[in-house]
């Protein structure tokens, strides 16, 4: 699994990426957690509200942090 964490890095894009590793290892599941940071590369996935995540290539959320266990949900 590839999770993606779209950001500028802002403190809310640095707490998502908190969440999405804690929630990996809360539910040892084997994923890459990846910071993208490209404006142009986060813009190819239609995004227009950050953070947001991508998992397996597939846009899941945007525009707000989530906690560790709605994380859980996307990757369950």
């Amino acid at each position: 699994m590839i999770i993606k964490v779209l950001g500028t890095g802002c403190p809310n894009c640095k707490k998502m990426v908190a969440n999405v590793s804690q929630a990996v290892k809360e539910l040892n599941i084997e994923a890459t957690i990846e910071k993208v940071e490209n404006i142009q590369k986060i813009m190819a996935y239609g995004v227009m509200r950050l953070p947001a995540i991508v998992i397996d290539g597939q846009v899941k959320t945007m525009g707000r942090v989530l906690s560790c266990e709605e994380v859980k949900k996307y990757l369950l």
